[in-house]
């Protein structure tokens, strides 16, 4: 029972902690240190459990400790990013599994039909490398992603090419290969409508996610 009440109160302390209000709809949102101080809290509290500890509020406070940790790294990684990405037509978006999911559409990365980077995005791709490398304890992944025009087989080797040309150009820029995980979609994802033209230039698009760390030194 104790136990109970101290992950409950440690709970409750992070939740009021990490509370910001929005501005324009006054909802109450919790940043990442508070979800991952959470979700960190809820693990330590289960390992302790599993394994028979009896020091469960102990072990929750760590796991929350930990948590609290990663959420803060992976928020100011994602407010650095949009920073540098404000103007350039790359978004970037936190997600709901405490990741950042950046979008590169395939009008500023690419040429049509082709997998050579475009010399005027390399400085944007300069900016994304200066902080994968300031935060090096993420993984990333990089999946390319064309349109529905052109053979099935041909859609998903351009996806690939261009991942990897995306992949390639910031392993060149110090970033380190074995944080990268590329993956092609072909145009089996798309997220607008491909019989127009607005549609297939939104499915010419690389998504690179920087994915959380378990743990942060």
């Amino acid at each position: 029972m104790r136990n109970t009440l101290m992950i409950a109160a440690v709970a409750s302390g992070l939740a009021l902690s990490g509370c910001a209000t929005d501005p324009y709809t006054g909802q109450q949102t919790l940043n990442k240190s508070a979800l991952g101080a959470l979700a960190g809290a809820a693990g330590g509290a289960t390992i302790s459990k599993a394994t028979g500890g009896d020091k469960t509020g102990r072990d929750a406070a760590i796991g929350a400790a930990l948590g609290a940790g990663v959420g803060y790294y992976m928020d100011r990684q994602a407010k650095q990013l949009q920073q540098q990405m404000a103007g350039t037509g790359v978004t970037v978006t936190p997600n709901a599994n405490g990741n950042i999911d950046l979008v590169m559409p395939g009008n500023i990365t690419f040429s049509f039909d082709d997998a050579s980077l475009n010399p005027s995005f390399r400085p944007t791709l300069d900016k994304l490398a200066s902080t994968m490398n300031e935060y090096n304890q993420n993984t990333i992944t990089i999946a390319g992603h064309t349109d529905s025009k052109g053979a099935d087989a041909y859609n998903m080797k351009l996806s690939r090419d261009r991942a990897y040309a995306v992949a390639n150009y910031l392993s060149a820029r110090g970033v380190a290969s074995n944080r990268i995980n590329v993956v092609a979609y072909g145009e089996s994802r798309p997220v607008a409508d491909n019989s127009s033209e607005y549609g297939r230039q939104q499915n010419r698009r690389v998504e690179l996610t920087v994915n959380a760390p378990n743990s942060v030194r």
